[in-house]
């Protein structure tokens, strides 16, 4: 089969799906209705301040995998709903972010910088179309350069790297995860081997089980949903609800919206933005494919790079469309991009791609990496078929996003009313309650808890708990590929020295480690680290 044959059959895998219902004789696959689904409650879970794509894509996991089982015929659903959560949070997380300046999600923060004023003006509707067309065309670029780069990324791995290679490229992916994120490459360091460490509990190819102490609910090891769930989830809301409670704060009352004048979007208004959203739209490519750093730090980028070049700089911050694009085309631009690393390498960049690793992990018929785009003419690759059927689910929430989605994005500003009081217990049931849906074990849930207040410790410790998560999902991969290595070089202890590309990429961790630490020290020293206190995570 040709490339073209295998794009038509990823996509006829998707419209032959299963169907859920027939409209006037037109059958309806289970995978469009699952990418809407999935669009449609991320916009609504962006939309809701203290929820975010992440959570939602943790909680509904183990459910979606307790409903469609783990066959083949249950990744395309599944991947379609996680892709339409992880693209429709970006799109809502800007609704309370310029009718409230109340960011949905961390990235949407600078949206608030141009688009809250905008609303004080009586602009809001059109902030709120700006915000959807930025979005919507930085996705789509993302996504176009997706599918033109992980393929030949792919290929050039699985021929120049060898056991050796890919093992140090996953070490030196860790490194460079735990040295981006966080206020300290120590301790995401750190995190990072805790992360490796309590993965490697009751695994590998031992005979026997290793560290375990002799406790019995440890010979299976520790449950990968039960572990990442607990540390992302579970401590975050440990940690809000102590927040919650030491500041003792009433929640002020939201002044209804006003609008005047025109709030359409004219032509004029997106030749004005278009360079703009086609300079952030790069950058927020650019930094997606790059493991670790996240959207937060590409919509900073793009709001302050798309404010150098701009002719009247001074105008950024006091509402206007331009700083709206900016930031919104370039933290969407993300979305497609982070799966560079996960489709070419098996390597989660974010905790977003952390859920559609485990996705693949739960469900046979698709195992992210290199080999998946092995175009092989004599005989069928699936792997390839399969992926190209996830290419097809991302175009399909990118239509939803173009016709639907501006429309459902701004009939969710109700969703701000939510108090946190009431959020906060009813994350913890929903959470906890899709842990026992899949393993029907209260062992998993007991430890699912236990990871919550690792997580908590974490927080209050100002650790980056990112390093830690994909750690714990890339361990067995590393154990095998260390293994691997040292059987082909026959038992040689020194195997990392005998290959010039490994030796490359630990030299690009000490690099990394140094001029991470390095500035990050500096920054601690300056005053205005100081005046702000905060960090990115």
């Amino acid at each position: 089969m040709g490339v073209f044959e295998y794009v038509w059959a990823g996509v006829l895998v998707v419209f032959s799906s299963a169907p859920v219902a027939v409209i006037m004789g037109v059958p309806i696959p289970i995978t469009i209705v699952m990418v809407l689904a999935g669009f449609l409650t991320g916009i609504i879970v962006g939309a809701t301040p203290g929820l975010s794509g992440p959570f939602a894509m943790a909680v509904s996991l183990p459910i979606l995998i307790s409903v469609f089982g783990v066959d083949s015929n249950a990744l395309l659903p599944v991947m379609g709903f996680l892709i339409g959560i992880m693209k429709g949070s970006t799109v809502g997380g800007s609704v309370p972010a310029i009718l409230f300046n109340t960011p949905g999600t961390p990235d949407a923060l600078l949206t608030t910088f141009d688009g809250y004023p905008m609303t004080r003006k009586g602009h809001s509707g059109k902030a709120l179309r700006v915000a959807h067309f930025s979005s919507a065309s930085g996705d789509t670029f993302s996504d176009l350069v997706l599918f033109t780069t992980a393929p030949f990324l792919a290929l050039l791995v699985e021929s120049h790297l060898g056991f050796t290679e890919k093992a140090a490229l996953i070490i030196l992916s860790l490194s460079f995860i735990a040295a981006v994120v966080g206020s300290s490459v120590f301790k995401g360091l750190l995190a990072a081997l805790l992360g490796l460490f309590l993965a490697s509990i009751a695994h590998g190819e031992d005979p026997y089980p290793r560290m375990t102490l002799g406790i019995k609910g440890l010979g299976e090891g520790i449950p990968l949903i039960s572990a990442i769930l607990g540390v992302l989830i579970l401590g975050e809301v440990f940690k809000a609800m102590e927040d919650m409670r030491r500041e003792r704060r009433e929640t002020s009352k939201i002044k209804p919206v006003s609008s005047s004048g025109d709030n359409r979007l004219h032509w004029a208004d997106i030749r004005r933005i278009i360079p703009y959203i086609g300079l952030s739209a790069g950058i927020g490519t650019f930094i997606g494919a790059l493991p670790g750093i996240g959207s937060t730090l590409a919509a900073t980028m793009g709001y302050s790079v798309s404010r150098e070049i701009s002719k009247t700089p001074e105008k950024f911050g006091t509402g206007i469309p331009e700083g709206v694009a900016a930031t919104e085309a370039a933290n969407s631009a993300v979305s497609g991009a982070n799966l560079i690393p996960v489709l070419s390498l098996g390597i989660p960049g974010n905790v977003a791609a952390v859920f559609l690793i485990l996705a693949t992990e739960s469900i046979s018929g698709f195992n992210p990496g290199p080999p998946v785009f092995n175009f092989n003419e004599l005989e069928v690759n699936p792997e390839l078929v399969m992926c190209f059927g996830i290419f097809t689910t991302m175009v399909l929430a990118n239509l939803f996003n173009w016709t639907i989605g501006g429309l459902f994005m701004r009939a969710t500003s109700v969703m701000v009313r939510i108090p946190k009081s009431y959020l906060l217990p009813c994350v913890l049931l929903v959470t906890l309650t899709s842990i026992y849906v899949q393993d029907t074990n209260m062992n998993s849930v007991y430890a699912a808890v236990a990871f919550g207040f690792v997580g908590y410790a974490m927080r209050k410790l100002n650790i980056s708990v990112l390093p830690f998560v994909i750690a714990f999902i890339l361990a067995n991969n590393l154990e095998t590929a260390l293994r691997q290595a040292f059987s082909a070089s026959g038992g040689d202890p020194y195997f990392f020295f005998k290959s010039p590309l490994a030796l490359i990429f630990f030299g690009l961790i000490g690099a990394i480690i140094y001029y991470f630490g390095f500035r990050k020290r500096s920054h601690e020293k300056s005053p205005s680290w100081r005046a702000n206190g905060s960090q990115e995570e």
